[in-house]
C-alpha cells in the first residue's frame, strides 16, 4: 500500500508552510499560549486570513469562492495548521462552512448556493442546526416540528433542543414534517429559517460552568420562504443523512491529525506531573497512540473513497463511533495524571474552552477538565454510539433491524 502524498499536494504543503511563516508572529507558540481575549481576537483575524487565501473553502468550486482542490489537499492543510497550533476557522464554522455549505453544494439550487455560500464564507451569516427535539433525539425520524405551506411561505410550529450556538446565530437549518400522512422517514423537509423574526424564541441553557452554549428554540408560526427547501419537499431525511455523512466522513480524514497533537500534549502533561516514567501511565499512553494510528488508517480508507469520487456512506459511522469512544478514554487518562488538580482549574492562565480542533490549547488543568466533559458529549452528538452501532449492523453488515421495545 502506497500512502505517500502525490506531488501536487506536497507542492500545496509548501505553499501552506510559506503562508504560515509569513503570517504568524515571531516566536509563535500556538493559540493556547494566549489569554482568552487575545485568543478570541487572534481567531477572528486568523479566520479572515484563511478566507483571503481560499483555505476555508479549499474544496469548494471556484465560482462560489473556493479553490476547487481535493479532499487530500484539505487533509494536508489540516496537518500543517495542527503543527502550527492554529485553528481552522471559528467554532460556529462547524455548522456553516462544514455542514451546511457542503450540503448546499450537493443538494442546493443554484439560487440557494449563490445566495448563501458567499455569506457563509464571509461570516455575514452564522448558522445552527435544528435537528433534535425533546422526544426525538436518537430516534430523529419521530420529530414533531411541522411546516405547512401557506402561499409563498412555510409556516413552522414546534420545538428544537440542544441547539448549539442558536443564541448568537442568524439562521437555522431545520428538519420539519411537511407531510404528516407519509411514512416516518419520508414526509420530512430540510428548511432554511431566519432566527431574527417574530415567532422564534431562543432560550439558552446555562451550564454548571456558567457558560451558555446549548439552547431550546421554539417556533410559533415562524416563517420562511417557500423556495428555501434544500433537496426538495419531503426529501429532508435523505438530505439530513447526507449532511451527517459529510460530517463523519470529513472527521475520519482530519480527526487523526488533531488527536495525534492531543496525544503529544498528553505526553507533555505526564512529564509536567512526573508521571512519564510510571509504567502503567506509559502503557496507557502507548494504547492511546496506537488507537490514533488505527484512526489514521481508517482515515486513509475514507480518503481513498473520496479520491475515487465516492460519497460518504454508512461506513462513515465507523470513524464516528471509534473516535468518540476513544476520546473518553484518553481524557480519563489526563484526569488520572492530574489527580485532584484536574477537579479545579489551576492558575490564571488561558482558562478557555478547549476544543479537539484547537491543537494549541494550553496544558492546564482547566483545558483538560473541559475536554474531559466535552468528550462525553462526543458519544451523543451527530448520532449516539448506539445509533452508530445500529447503522453499521443494519446497513453495512446486513443484520436484521433491532426490535422496538413496544413491538408486539
Amino acid at each position: 500500500m502506497d500512502i505517500s502524498y502525490p506531488p501536487e499536494t506536497e507542492t500545496f504543503r509548501t505553499e501552506v508552510r510559506a503562508f504560515l511563516a509569513e503570517t504568524l508572529p515571531p516566536g509563535w507558540q500556538g493559540i493556547g499560549a494566549l489569554d482568552e481575549d487575545a485568543a478570541r481576537a487572534f481567531a477572528r483575524d486568523w479566520r479572515r486570513r484563511l478566507v483571503e487565501r481560499g483555505h476555508l473553502s479549499l474544496t469548494w468550486p471556484e465560482r462560489y469562492g473556493g479553490r476547487g482542490l481535493s479532499k487530500l489537499h484539505q487533509v494536508v492543510l489540516m496537518e500543517e495548521l495542527a503543527l502550527a497550533g492554529v485553528p481552522f476557522g471559528l467554532p460556529q464554522d462547524t455548522f456553516g462552512v462544514k455542514m451546511l455549505a457542503n450540503t448546499l453544494l450537493r443538494w442546493g439550487t443554484e439560487e440557494q448556493k449563490s445566495r448563501f455560500l458567499p455569506r457563509i464564507l464571509s461570516g455575514e451569516d452564522t448558522w445552527c442546526q435544528g435537528y433534535s427535539e425533546p422526544d426525538a433525539g436518537s430516534d430523529l425520524a419521530s420529530l414533531k416540528t411541522r411546516a405547512v405551506r401557506e402561499g409563498d411561505e412555510w409556516v413552522i410550529d414546534g420545538q428544537k433542543v440542544w441547539t448549539s450556538g442558536a443564541h448568537h446565530s442568524d439562521w437555522i437549518f431545520v428538519l420539519a414534517r411537511t407531510n404528516p400522512n407519509a411514512p416516518r422517514h419520508r414526509g420530512i423537509s430540510f428548511l432554511l429559517v431566519p432566527l431574527g423574526q417574530p415567532g422564534v424564541e431562543v432560550r439558552p441553557f446555562r451550564m454548571m460552568s456558567g457558560q451558555l452554549h446549548f439552547n431550546e428554540v421554539f417556533f410559533d408560526r415562524a416563517r420562511t420562504r417557500a423556495d428555501l427547501v434544500v433537496g426538495g419537499v419531503d426529501n429532508g431525511w435523505a438530505v439530513a443523512q447526507s449532511l451527517l455523512g459529510v460530517e463523519r466522513g470529513e472527521e475520519a480524514a482530519t480527526n487523526p491529525i488533531l488527536f495525534r497533537a492531543e496525544v503529544e500534549r498528553l505526553v507533555e502533561l505526564a512529564r509536567m506531573y512526573g508521571k512519564d516514567q510510571d509504567p502503567v501511565v506509559r502503557q496507557r499512553i502507548a494504547w492511546c497512540w496506537s488507537k490514533v494510528e488505527i484512526m489514521r488508517c481508517l482515515g486513509y480508507r475514507t480518503l481513498t473513497g473520496w479520491l475515487k469520487g465516492a460519497e460518504p456512506g454508512p461506513e462513515s459511522s465507523i470513524a464516528k463511533l471509534y473516535w468518540s469512544e476513544y476520546h473518553t478514554v484518553v481524557t480519563d487518562l489526563a484526569m488520572d495524571i492530574m489527580g485532584l488538580h484536574g477537579q479545579v482549574p489551576v492558575g490564571r492562565g488561558p482558562l478557555r474552552t478547549y476544543r479537539a480542533d484547537d491543537p494549541g490549547a494550553a496544558n492546564t488543568s482547566a483545558s483538560w477538565s473541559t475536554t474531559y466533559l466535552i468528550a462525553r458529549s462526543g458519544t451523543i452528538y451527530a448520532g449516539t454510539s448506539q445509533v452508530q452501532r445500529n447503522i453499521l449492523a443494519e446497513k453495512v453488515l446486513g443484520l436484521p433491524r433491532e426490535p422496538r421495545a413496544n413491538a408486539g
